[in-house]
């Protein structure tokens, strides 16, 4: 689940250097989205998964046109505060009651869950759906990247956007891909978010989000790969430790691993250091 947030922090790091703190609040779009497709419309999952990933990539394009796109060249920090704003505008304008509510809604499981045991390990069949959603966006998203047009044209503007602009490249169109791709991403995070805990509200994308920037720094902001085994280890991380600690150190743990990788090896497990030119 963290994978699926923190592909989209990474990914608009690796482009235009920010740090989005409002996807944590476009994952919980995302689940809204799909609780009214699944309790008002009764549609069926991919119906639901096509509206919340539409809806989510629309909203992200919009942020970043209105809100991000000004600050292309102002300073860093100006960009920092508008995503922290963005975020808070999210959570509170949502939980007006024309908008979502302020209330906990309970999410429609749109099928039955089943659990086995294997080799003394219980797995249900979300968490296999979330497993395989998670890998299987991981590899659609690589071929993207890395096989397509758009993917080239990411890496360019990742590489130095000033220069693929001068040499054909719409670097306008590529950062509103990019940010509705993250989107994207989140939007599915936000369905499998509602099946396998189904309990939502406007403030659900807080913590799922900070701790999803700490699963990117982790795994090396700005390689999609790194997001994933960042992911990876800071849910196993926070399993140990609710396991044989307590479960009040769970999320407390997230920013210990985040300090640690600050202090230890800033660029993350699979970045890189930039070079900068004086």
């Amino acid at each position: 689940m963290y994978a699926l947030i923190a592909l989209g922090y990474t990914m608009v790091y690796g482009i235009v250097r920010l740090i989005n703190f409002a996807h944590g609040d476009v994952f919980m779009v995302g689940a809204f989205l799909a609780f009214y497709a699944i309790e008002k419309f009764r549609l069926p999952l991919p119906a639901v998964l096509a509206v919340a990933v539409g809806g989510c990539a629309l909203l992200a394009i919009v942020i970043e046109r209105v809100a991000y796109k000004p600050l292309r060249n102002a300073p860093r920090i100006a960009a920092l505060i508008t995503a922290i704003g963005v975020s808070l505008f999210l959570e509170y304008f949502t939980a007006l009651h024309q908008v979502f509510g302020p209330n906990f809604y309970a999410f429609p499981r749109p099928f039955e869950v089943v659990s086995r045991e294997i080799g003394g390990i219980t797995v249900t069949n979300i968490q296999g759906i979330i497993l395989l959603a998670t890998f299987g966006c991981l590899g659609a998203l690589q071929y993207v990247v890395h096989r397509t047009n758009l993917g080239r044209g990411m890496r360019a503007v990742s590489y130095d956007f000033v220069t693929a602009g001068l040499m054909g490249v719409n670097v306008n169109a590529v950062i509103s891909f990019t940010f509705g791709l993250g989107a994207a991403l989140a939007g599915v995070g936000g369905v499998l978010y509602g099946i396998a805990y189904p309990q939502i509200n406007t403030f659900m994308g807080v913590m799922p989000g900070l701790k999803a920037f700490t699963a990117a720094v982790l795994g090396g902001i700005g390689s999609i790969p790194g997001a994933v085994i960042g992911a990876l280890i800071m849910g196993q991380s926070e399993t140990l430790t609710t396991a044989y600690l307590s479960s009040t150190y769970r999320d407390g743990i997230a920013f210990i691993l985040l300090i640690a990788v600050l202090l230890f090896r800033p660029t993350g497990i699979l970045g890189k250091a930039r070079t900068e030119k004086v």
